[in-house]
């Protein structure tokens, strides 16, 4: 993302009509969207140059929640692109067409600012009209299915195989939209699917897209949800704690500068012993050991951890090992007193 950033940076004295839409465009995507006023002042753009820039300019409001200023600016974009392709001599379908994309924007903006029903009508009238490209009709139509919720779950379960892979056995999103919708977009589907079939009392069908979803979207917390909801479902609230643990520990462990704190290593020790990683309780408490024992004014913080140690060992069964690692603990306190009294 860096990189694309640079390119589009490197090019802005050039006259290239996309380099203010495309770079607004990788901002949002990259997560930046609090950087996009600043870019367009240092172009000296406004977002209302263009009905492609209000869109994307309007994206990096709502990702910082700012929904009526989205709204005006969409209402703004889509009044600028009318003018302008009228003035291209576009036929009234193909502006719709066009400008597709701002209609469903809207209509999700007045979802998010509670608008239920309002958002519920936008919606169903572009599916009903057909007259969008294929992802804006599929975010709608998805947008629909989250909006009516468990109500009338096989109507929603038919629009939805509306987006599917027609040969494919299983639900996966048809070939043209996998390559256009974002991983986003394609997540919020396969969850909806996933949902409706819960209602549905298709747990067969919810099983076997939940076992595909870790590996699509590695990084979801909505698919570790899934599963959980899933195993709820079938009464196994065991196994669905010990994912949520496993989650938890491992968000934990992705924050590399508080790996070796002692609080950090009770609450990872915790979590994975709920999840039974024994071997991760093992490699958290070799690392946090490591780490402070190579800390030579720090002997209180290691005691600390060889106390865990110690107790973790306990726990399990193993009172030899415990029973050495209170010994070894013993041994470092004198240490540490020794050294303080000779001083």
């Amino acid at each position: 993302m860096e990189a694309c950033l640079d390119i589009y940076q490197k090019f802005q004295e050039s006259k290239i009509d996309s380099l203010e839409i495309n770079s607004v465009a990788a901002l949002v995507m990259g997560g930046r969207s609090s950087e996009v006023q600043r870019m367009l002042d240092s172009l000296r753009v406004k977002a209302t140059s263009s009905f492609e820039l209000a869109f994307n300019t309007a994206c990096s409001l709502i990702e910082r929640k700012k929904y009526t200023d989205a709204e005006q600016l969409l209402l703004s974009g889509r009044r600028i692109g009318q003018e302008i392709l009228m003035e291209d001599n576009l036929p009234d379908d193909e502006i719709e067409i066009e400008l597709s994309p701002i209609a469903v924007q809207l209509a999700y903006v007045q979802q998010l600012l509670g608008r239920k029903r309002d958002a519920i009508e936008a919606y169903a009238d572009i599916i009903k009209r057909n007259m969008a490209d294929e992802s804006s009709i599929a975010v709608a139509m998805n947008n629909l299915v989250s909006l009516k919720g468990p109500k009338d779950v096989s109507d929603s379960v038919r629009k939805l195989d509306r987006l599917k892979e027609k040969e494919a056995q299983g639900f996966f999103l048809a070939r043209g939209l996998d390559l256009k919708l974002s991983a986003k977009e394609k997540e919020a589907i396969y969850a909806n699917r996933v949902v409706l079939l819960l209602h549905a009392n298709k747990i067969n069908q919810a099983q076997e897209l939940v076992s595909r979803l870790p590996d699509m979207f590695p990084e979801s917390v909505i698919s570790v949800l899934l599963q959980v909801a899933l195993l709820m479902g079938e009464n196994k609230a065991g196994r669905a704690e010990e994912i949520l643990a496993q989650f938890a520990a491992d968000s934990l462990a992705k924050i590399l500068d508080i790996q070796h704190m002692p609080a950090t290593v009770a609450t990872l020790v915790s979590l994975k012993e709920r999840a039974g990683d024994i071997d991760g309780v093992t490699a958290v408490f070799d690392f946090a050991t490591k780490w402070w024992s190579n800390v030579t004014t720090e002997g209180n913080k290691l005691n600390i951890i060889m106390q865990e140690v110690a107790s973790f060992k306990l726990r399990h069964g193993k009172e030899e090992d415990a029973a050495q690692q209170y010994e070894e603990l013993i041994k470092s306190q004198e240490s540490i007193r020794g050294h303080q009294e000779s001083e």
